[in-house]
């Protein structure tokens, strides 16, 4: 009852005095930002998380955009009671709650433009260890790498800001940064895909294509146009530590760079490499990885929104471990939808206690993952109820310690703001 209740009395204390205005349908499009807004693009690319790019017509973000003189302020949060149960001897059940709210604040100037962001998550609230998602790896709990689970988010997702200078028609020079942010590496994070839009389950990929996407100090340049951008980032190298309320040290000493091409409102292509320090210093200290990262992105303006990528994961000194993944959210109509995802990863961290015989061993995973959502508005608020269901491939060396056959399963009550 108390996982039930929990995603109403949290929207009903959050944001009470922004409930008022919530329907996207009725708002106008030429206002100062709209453009700017994710998902709100009247002719340029909409925005996913850090400086990422999406297709102008990907789904609006569901949440409260008002006018408060010439600044826009924008309000999103979701929070979503889950149980997940993984089968086989190293599966696990757990209820649990992941949680997200942002706040946007932006304004058009003659100039150009000035927009702040903040986003933050009550995860940390739960254990260190967080909750069962099979063969996924990354970040550490009590000491030790997290091996068929997924780690909370910190309380600051992000605390940034960005300004962008108008040097020619159509043509802008941007400046992003703060202490909490995103590098110029990757896709839009997972969370801000409307291809993964009602998806409950992080993907198992997550620490090859977006695990920088809490990054404690970021600084940012790019140069962005109607259908190009390129743009580099400085960053700090290290992942989130287990302490998950704080905001880490600054190192600055990573990097990376991104170009995007969006070719037509449809579509949004991305290509990205960066090199990091020492990502997980906790467990493998003076070992950097280089990434290389390409995503295609699709909306077609009228429910559909699907992602397919690929990443390579370097570790130095180390091995070359790749990854593919598609996605896609498909709303069939206003209460229903169908997504789904298939995940294929070399993954070499399965096993990293040193004295297991597998210790190091890369093995391929696939995922393929199947769902539905059945979304009810709630006044300002939308209520998404629904389940998805994951079987995995995988060699037959691991049936020993996976099982032969293991599965997983999520059931989910999504609310978010907006609908």
């Amino acid at each position: 009852m108390r996982l039930i209740l929990l995603p109403v009395l949290w929207g009903a204390m959050a944001l009470p005095a922004l409930a008022q205005e919530h329907d996207h349908s009725g708002m106008d499009m030429n206002m100062p930002g709209m453009d700017k807004m994710p998902g709100m693009a009247k002719g340029g690319p909409a925005e996913g998380s850090g400086t990422a790019r999406l297709p102008a017509l990907e789904r609006p973000m569901p949440g409260i955009h008002i006018m408060s003189g010439s600044w826009m302020l924008m309000a999103h949060g979701s929070i979503s009671s889950q149980y997940t149960k993984a089968t086989g001897p190293r599966g696990d059940d757990k209820a649990y709650v992941t949680s997200m709210a942002m706040l946007m604040a932006e304004r058009e100037t003659s100039w150009g433009r000035v927009q702040f962001t903040s986003m933050f998550s009550l995860e940390p609230i739960m254990k260190p260890e967080g909750y069962p998602n099979l063969f996924t790896t990354g970040e550490t709990a009590g000491g030790k790498p997290l091996v068929d689970r997924q780690h909370p988010h910190d309380l600051f997702m992000e605390l940034s800001a960005r300004v962008d200078f108008n040097i020619a028609k159509g043509t802008s020079l941007f400046l992003y940064g703060g202490p909490v942010g995103e590098p110029a590496l990757g896709p839009s994070a997972f969370m801000h895909r409307g291809s993964a839009r009602y998806n409950p389950e992080p993907p198992i990929t997550h620490h090859w294509f977006d695990s920088t996407h809490i990054t404690y100090g970021v600084a940012t340049l790019g140069l962005a146009t109607p259908k190009f951008q390129l743009e580099g980032s400085v960053f700090t190298g290290r992942e989130p530590d287990e302490h998950r309320w704080n905001i880490e040290k600054q190192r600055f000493d990573s990097w990376s760079v991104r170009a995007t091409w969006n070719p037509t409102p449809e579509w949004a292509v991305q290509a990205s490499y960066g090199q990091i320090k020492e990502p997980e210093f906790n467990v493998e200290p003076g070992v950097d990885q280089h990434k290389t990262i390409v995503s295609v992105h699709y909306a077609n303006g009228w429910g559909l929104s699907a992602m397919l990528g690929f990443a390579a994961k370097k570790q130095v000194p180390g091995d070359t471990t790749t990854t593919w993944l598609g996605e896609a959210n498909w709303d069939l109509d206003r209460h229903n939808t169908l997504f789904g995802r298939i995940e294929n990863v070399a993954n070499n961290e399965l096993f990293p206690d040193h004295a297991h015989p597998l210790h190091d061993q890369t093995f391929r995973v696939t995922k393929f993952q199947l769902g539905y959502a059945r979304r009810v508005p709630l006044g300002p608020f939308e209520l998404a109820l629904g389940g998805s269901f994951d079987a995995f491939a995988k060699p037959a060396v691991l049936d020993t310690f996976c099982g032969k056959h293991p599965v997983q399963y999520t059931l989910f009550a999504k609310l978010s703001l907006g609908n």
